[in-house]
């Protein structure tokens, strides 16, 4: 496919069709993790914008594994563009929070083990109310972001080298080393922290319902997932043991057969 296309062909279009249900599914699950007046169906509009993005974009194969994955990217991408385009506090607070990981880093090279909440406050120099309320205001931060993958780039020009280069930006997701490196940075968390995320992530429960569990209020339950989350990142993006992890390569482009397997 060239990298100019008219959205208006019937092949596009069901192409759009055929993806939409991807847009959506990603747009319901991000949903659930934003305040209640973020609505799913301005996720889902700007994550159309996402999906047309990429099939403009695209340069290789429109099926199969690696085109599928590109189009979560840019959909996920572009509902975030979304969110923070109205939400002048996200640059903000993205920024607090990588503070927060660098304390948290330098703390645990010092003392060997992951400091509490206390501790992160007094390197940062603030009290601990102010500190929690950084991580109350990161509700939805995430483990890994385009940003992280890309250098320090932004997302979108991130998936274009992706686009023009042949790297599939999942590939350092697929990672065993980041995988394993992310196995045993939770296996250390304390146990309610552990609690938490298999809450959160494999029994897909809300933040009232993980409270009701843990015996903790709505905004302690926030609080300790950004905490947890900040503590989990701290580790696997130890410049000093896991730099190499997030370097982008590019991964063989797969085969017709195998392409159809995971189609």
């Amino acid at each position: 496919m060239s990298t100019k296309q008219d959205i208006s062909t019937p092949e596009i279009q069901r192409l759009i069709e055929k993806q939409t249900p991807v847009v959506e599914k990603i747009a319901r699950s991000l949903a659930r993790r934003t305040p209640e007046n973020v609505e799913c169906d301005d996720l889902i509009q700007d994550g159309m914008l996402g999906l047309i993005n990429a099939i403009l974009r695209w340069t290789r194969e429109t099926t199969g594994c690696h085109f599928e994955n590109y189009v979560a990217q840019r959909a996920h991408g572009a509902m975030l563009d979304g969110l923070r385009a109205t939400d002048p506090a996200t640059r903000h607070v993205r920024k607090e929070m990588r503070r927060v990981e660098a304390a948290i880093q330098q703390l645990g090279h010092r003392h060997g083990r992951t400091p509490n909440e206390r501790e992160v406050a007094d390197a940062l120099g603030l009290e601990v109310g102010d500190y929690q309320r950084i991580l109350q205001d990161a509700h939805g931060y995430v483990l890994i972001s385009l940003e992280d993958l890309g250098g320090g780039v932004s997302a979108s020009a991130y998936l274009k080298y992706c686009a023009v280069s042949h790297v599939d930006p999942l590939v350092v997701l697929e990672r065993a080393g980041l995988r394993q490196a992310l196995a045993s940075a939770i296996e250390v968390l304390p146990r309610q922290k552990r609690q938490l995320l298999r809450h959160y992530y494999e029994d897909d429960l809300k933040m009232h319902e993980i409270g009701k569990q843990l015996g903790l209020s709505v905004s302690r339950v926030s609080q300790l997932h950004s905490q947890t989350i900040a503590e989990l990142r701290a580790s696997i993006l130890d410049a000093k043991q896991h730099a190499s992890l997030l370097k982008p390569r590019v991964k063989a482009r797969k085969t017709e057969t195998s392409v159809q397997a995971c189609a």
